[in-house]
C-alpha cells in the first residue's frame, strides 16, 4: 500500500450550544495525520495565537457521523436541525464541558479525503507497531 504524509485540514464554521442562550460560532480546523492513522484532531482557536487541541479516534469521529458513539471524554452523534443535518460533539475535561454542532456534509467530505490517503482498515499497515512498542519500553529503537 502506497501512503501519502499529506496532512488533510479541513476549516470548520461550528456552533458552540449555549444552554438558554443562542449558539455561538466558532471556527476550528480538524487535522489527519497519516503518520497518527488511527488519530484526528480539531483545534479550536481560543486567541490572537492561542489554540486548544483535542485528538480522538477517526473510528469515534466516522461512528458518530451515523450514530452515537464514544463513552468519554469525546463524544459524537447525528441530529437534525431546520437547517440540515448536524454532527453533535461533546468534549468533557475537568475543566470543562462543550457541545458543538457540526455541518455533517463537512466532516463526511473530511473523512472521505482521509480515507483517500488512509482506507479505512489500513492503519495497521502504516504504523510500525515494532518500533512503536521499543519506543515505550526502551525510549528508542533496539539494535
Amino acid at each position: 500500500m502506497t501512503i501519502r504524509h499529506d496532512s488533510i485540514t479541513a476549516e470548520l464554521a461550528l456552533r458552540l450550544v449555549v444552554p438558554g442562550g443562542a449558539p455561538v460560532p466558532v471556527a476550528a480546523t480538524m487535522r489527519y495525520e497519516p503518520a497518527d492513522p488511527y488519530a484526528v484532531s480539531i483545534g479550536f482557536r481560543t486567541g490572537a495565537d492561542e489554540v486548544v487541541e483535542w485528538t480522538f479516534a477517526r473510528q469515534l469521529l466516522s461512528d458518530g457521523v451515523r450514530r452515537p458513539a464514544g463513552d468519554g471524554d469525546v463524544q459524537v452523534w447525528p441530529a437534525a436541525q431546520s437547517g440540515g443535518r448536524i454532527v453533535c460533539l461533546s468534549l468533557s475535561s475537568p475543566s470543562g464541558h462543550a457541545l458543538f454542532e457540526m455541518p455533517r456534509s463537512e466532516v463526511l467530505s473530511f473523512l472521505r479525503r482521509t480515507y483517500s490517503v488512509v482506507p479505512l482498515g489500513g492503519e495497521s499497515e502504516v504504523v510500525d507497531l515494532d518500533a512503536e512498542l521499543a519506543l515505550l519500553i526502551w525510549g528508542g529503537p533496539q539494535t
